[in-house]
């Protein structure tokens, strides 16, 4: 059941990527670059008119470069990623607050009893039966009837949730891999920005720092940018990746407290 999940996450992994470059290229081409062309224009006149004049970092100039841009799509992506894997944490959270094995205080459950109890919990809609607690459940119940040992059961149990936890860490490559690739980005843009800078230097020998001073600005502005959306992302990266550590041991919790103490060998 597990499995057919995954290509509905690829396929919306693929589609936000798209959307993400589509929205904010149209951004960057209507609205960003024109404004901080206009910008830069009137500030190189400015400069020829007076050296000494002092150019304002506006937010249009800061992140007008394709390096801001492509951090821009890679943080937006992220997000969405991160977005689409906290609902389906949220959904499985959701779980732990319903009774799946409803038990009076008191009731003991033996072997015999384990398809009654298991057919509610296979009553689950199909989209719930994917979910980390109704799969430890069922595979819990079916290792009592088997082996009608109380120890296997939990052991089961908590081998599945360890195998969960190791599947969402490894499902968070893919964000951890773009959080690394952003700031790489900016400082690509910090190198060609020095590098036109000091291609251009024989400007500023002959008075004109515009182009100088263009070139650093995109040297510094591109990595300005990159830092500080990764450190947006790796906040909520660890805020994820907290929610998913806090469903796994509440799930172990649950299995512990509404079924495992409730079964009894004769």
């Amino acid at each position: 059941m597990k499995s057919r999940a995954y290509p509905a996450e690829f396929v919306f992994q693929l589609a936000s990527l798209i959307v993400a470059t589509i929205v904010v290229h149209a951004l960057y081409v209507t609205w960003i670059r024109p404004q901080a062309d206009a910008i830069l224009t009137e500030q190189r006149i400015q400069m020829l008119e007076d050296p000494s004049a002092v150019q304002e970092r506006t937010f249009f100039v800061i992140v007008r470069d394709f390096e801001q841009e492509a951090c821009f799509i890679l943080g937006i992506w992220a997000l969405a990623i991160m977005a689409y894997k906290g609902v389906l944490v949220s959904s499985e959270h959701r779980l732990l607050g319903l009774e799946l094995v409803p038990l009076a205080e008191g009731t003991r459950i033996l072997p015999e009893d384990v398809r009654e109890y298991a057919r509610q919990v296979e009553a689950l809609p199909t989209s719930d039966q994917r979910h980390l607690l109704p799969r430890s459940l069922l595979s819990a119940l079916h290792r009592f009837a088997a082996t009608r040992n109380i120890q296997d059961v939990s052991d089961t149990a908590r081998a599945i949730s360890e195998a969960e936890s190791e599947r969402l860490e490894s499902e968070l490559s893919m964000v951890r891999y773009i959080a690394w690739a952003i700031p790489s980005i900016g400082f690509i843009g910090t190198v060609r920005g020095i590098g036109e800078a000091l291609g251009q230097a024989h400007q500023a020998v002959e008075g004109d720092i515009s182009g100088v001073t263009q070139s650093l600005g995109v040297a510094f502005n591109s990595t300005l940018i990159a830092l500080l959306i990764s450190i947006v992302l790796m906040f909520l990266l660890h805020q994820l990746q907290l929610q998913q550590e806090r469903l796994v041991l509440d799930t172990v919790t649950y299995v512990d407290e509404h079924l495992v103490r409730h079964l009894k060998v004769l």
